[in-house]
């Protein structure tokens, strides 16, 4: 697994560039996910399910619950 740091303007939080090799069962279910859903993309997608897996495995860092609950709130109305 690769990661890159990238640069961000003071108002945004910083992001790492990831590169994964995933099972294309789940790549597909990714695919069919985001083509339904157009108000997801795959960023969206990998940075959310990262967030619920910390989450639900104990990590206790604020900005990992933060994005948690907003992606299980806000997006679920879209």
């Amino acid at each position: 697994m690769e990661s890159q740091p990238t640069t961000a303007s003071d108002d945004e939080a910083p992001f790492v560039s990831l590169e994964a090799e995933i099972p294309e069962i789940l790549y597909q279910g990714m695919k069919a996910f985001i083509g339904s859903n157009p108000a997801w993309d795959q960023y969206q997608v990998m940075s959310s399910a990262l967030a619920q897996f910390l989450f639900q495995n104990g990590c206790s860092d604020r900005a990992v619950t933060e994005r948690y609950l907003d992606d299980l709130f806000s997006r679920s109305q879209a």
